[in-house]
């Protein structure tokens, strides 16, 4: 009886495990799409390197509605120094002066976190435009790695905390480099998380460290302050 019983349970238990990328989407889409918190913000200390020696430490202020609008503001929050991002663009900001405008090519607002307020298969077409390839999985005892057939191999992947679904790495090779940051200390939210503690690589050589505090989600932040075409400070 206890044989059977086994042999009953083991393919629900199996079935339950994802076995690809787009399974590993569809589990984390039904643990937060729908609860995942819809703004974020907090200050940031922020190190950077080079050539693996501390050069310089910052306070930055980040807020961010999801799934798109983000913006930076460097030091003094009121000084005006800092960086909208937009959907195409992001424009930078020198005492509340335009000094440039880049192309955006930023993909984190939308592997952490972004992702949730699309639909699901339109979250697989976005991953598949910013250059993830679905169809390459791998695991270890710890995390699930999408857009990678084994951890060596050169391609832009994301890795997934098998115990809270949230994204704890990714590495990318879209821009003639290797880029590779490291998420950790993840703090709940509602229903949601946030990392507290990153690590950011240029070709395996550490750039910038960055420790959140003050963080506060699903307080309402003002619409304006994302508006590049009529610039203001944050209050």
């Amino acid at each position: 009886m206890k044989t059977l019983l086994i042999l009953l349970i083991l393919p629900i238990i199996t079935s339950l495990h994802p076995t690809n990328s787009e399974e590993v989407l569809s589990k984390m889409f039904q643990q937060y799409q729908g609860k995942w918190m819809k703004s974020f913000s907090f200050t940031q200390k922020t190190e950077s390197f080079r050539n693996d020696s501390l050069v310089k430490v910052d306070t930055w202020h980040e807020n961010i509605i999801y799934p798109d609008k983000f913006r930076i503001d460097f030091g003094d929050k009121t000084s005006g120094n800092a960086a909208i991002f937009t959907p195409d663009s992001v424009y930078s900001f020198r005492g509340g002066v335009l000094k440039n405008v880049f192309s955006n090519d930023d993909d984190l607002t939308f592997i952490l976190g972004g992702m949730y307020f699309h639909p699901l298969d339109s979250a697989k077409n976005i991953f598949g435009k910013l250059g993830y390839d679905l169809s390459k999985f791998s695991e270890n005892d710890s995390v699930y790695i999408i857009g990678a057939n084994n951890v060596d191999e050169k391609s832009n992947q994301f890795w997934v905390d098998k115990k809270k679904l949230v994204v704890v790495r990714f590495i990318n090779y879209s821009h003639d480099e290797k880029e590779e940051g490291i998420f950790s200390n993840h703090k709940k939210f509602g229903e949601s998380w946030s990392e507290t503690y990153c690590v950011f690589y240029i070709n395996d050589k550490l750039v910038q460290k960055e420790t959140y505090y003050d963080c506060n989600a699903n307080a309402k932040i003002d619409l304006r302050i994302f508006d590049p075409h009529h610039f203001i400070a944050l209050p």
